[in-house]
């Protein structure tokens, strides 16, 4: 990943806040209301930041997330995307990870999981806690 751009403290609204954004790391940073603030994104790193609205990564690739949170309304969250790496991460909202692509899970905590990871390929799951339904 080449990271050449860091958004730090940012308080980010309204829809697609960051859309089609690339070579970007993302810190401390809270996406409120706004649907699909990082859609088709690449090669982007996420740390210590929050969710708390729909659709955050669709249609993106090459995404690193740590210490990050989904709250329930950041649902459906991470869609369509390809290589993705999240890491001691919370993510509250269901209907997450559908048809992705290449996916690595590791201390995650899902306390509702539901329709969460349906039609995904290639997912690793290390210390994954969840509730609800995970299909492959």
């Amino acid at each position: 990943m080449n990271i050449k751009n860091e958004i730090c403290q940012e308080f980010l609204t309204g829809e697609r806040a960051l859309f089609g954004s690339k070579y970007l790391r993302v810190k401390d940073t809270i996406f409120d209301d706004g649907e699909s603030p990082l859609k088709e994104s690449h090669d982007i790193e996420l740390v210590n930041s929050m969710f708390k609205w729909k659709y955050p990564l669709w249609y993106c690739e090459d995404i690193t997330v740590k210490n990050c949170t989904w709250f329930e309304m950041g649902r459906a969250g991470v869609w369509y995307t390809k290589r993705i790496r999240v890491e001691d991460s919370a993510i509250e909202a269901p209907k997450n990870f559908r048809r992705c692509e290449d996916v690595i899970l590791k201390n995650v905590s899902f306390p509702n999981a539901a329709e969460t990871l349906w039609n995904c390929e290639r997912v690793t799951l290390e210390q994954v806690m969840a509730k609800g339904t995970i299909l492959q």
